[in-house]
């Protein structure tokens, strides 16, 4: 669990770094399955997920990063860790008492060319109701600046559901918000990051000569249902953590994209003050959307 302060840093700034939550044998032995999953992914496909919209930034045109979604239906090995009792524990002082899975990704930067991530908010990918999605980074290998480690904007999840450009995966609009404008947040192994899907992120290019190999768990209360659905998973509704109040009955609210509340903010429906989040919940590839092709979100 996480103590007071922490829960209180996370309510005031949208995030929180719980630091050496996993032993520097754990995340060798995790950073080795997840390159030999790379390897085996990568003689039947293409794996690389770097965004359109990550090409247009400095020095980012041939970069590259190396992903995975839904990685413990590829090694048992994940299917322990997102059910560890440090991580769900951890996700249910945020959350609530109940923890569900939405989804998990594996992330390879690859050294000297790991490709960047502009400023995002998740919560266009995947918006919610209650908007008490979060996600957790965990870190199998040092992070430092220079493997374009995760960068956050302090306290932007108090500002609601922010308009996105749709151009290259949902991305804020670069010149307002450039990506060395946020906080970065050097990590060691064995770190994770904890954020609202409302905190504004992004991150670096990797010109380190090592890789930066991180998992991504993307969680919600189950009581919290989809404002459209999108981004839907193997691995969607799985509980890491306590139970389902509603016995897996809660339905999304629409299949609708135009009901999307990103698109409604672009037509000006909606102001961002409506989709204020806080502490406790309200926290490439491509995904359907009714016939609208948006990017999967990355880190």
């Amino acid at each position: 669990m996480l103590t007071e302060e922490q829960k209180a840093f996370y309510a005031e700034n949208g995030y929180v770094v719980v630091r050496g939550m996993f032993t520097p044998e754990e995340c060798a032995a995790y950073r080795a399955e997840c390159h030999h999953l790379a390897e085996r992914l990568m003689q039947l496909r293409n794996i690389n997920a770097a965004w359109g919209s990550a090409k247009d930034l400095a020095g980012a045109a041939d970069t590259v990063v190396l992903h995975c979604h839904d990685v413990q239906f590829q090694s048992a090995a994940f299917a322990r860790l997102i059910t560890d009792e440090r991580l769900a524990g951890a996700a249910s002082s945020i959350i609530g008492p109940n923890v569900q899975l939405h989804h998990t990704k594996m992330f390879i930067k690859p050294p000297e060319k790991g490709a960047p991530f502009p400023l995002h908010q998740d919560a266009p990918y995947f918006p919610h109701d209650n908007h008490s999605m979060i996600a957790a980074i965990i870190h199998f290998d040092d992070a430092p600046l220079e493997k374009g480690c995760v960068r956050v904007v302090p306290g932007s999840h108090k500002q609601g559901l922010l308009p996105h450009e749709a151009q290259g995966g949902w991305h804020l609009n670069p010149e307002k918000y450039p990506v060395e404008s946020a906080t970065p947040l050097p990590s060691q192994a064995g770190d994770v990051l904890f954020f609202s899907y409302l905190t504004i992120h992004g991150s670096g290019i990797n010109v380190s000569n090592e890789a930066r190999t991180t998992l991504l768990v993307q969680m919600r209360d189950p009581a919290d249902p989809p404002t459209i659905r999108t981004h839907e998973s193997r691995g969607q509704g799985m509980m890491l953590y306590g139970i389902d109040p509603s016995c897996a009955t809660t339905k999304p609210s629409s299949d609708d994209p135009q009901d999307n509340p990103v698109l409604r903010l672009g037509s000006g429906e909606m102001s961002s003050g409506g989709m204020m989040g806080g502490m406790m919940g309200g926290m490439g590839s491509m995904s359907s959307m009714g016939g609208m092709m948006v990017a999967t979100d990355e880190k």
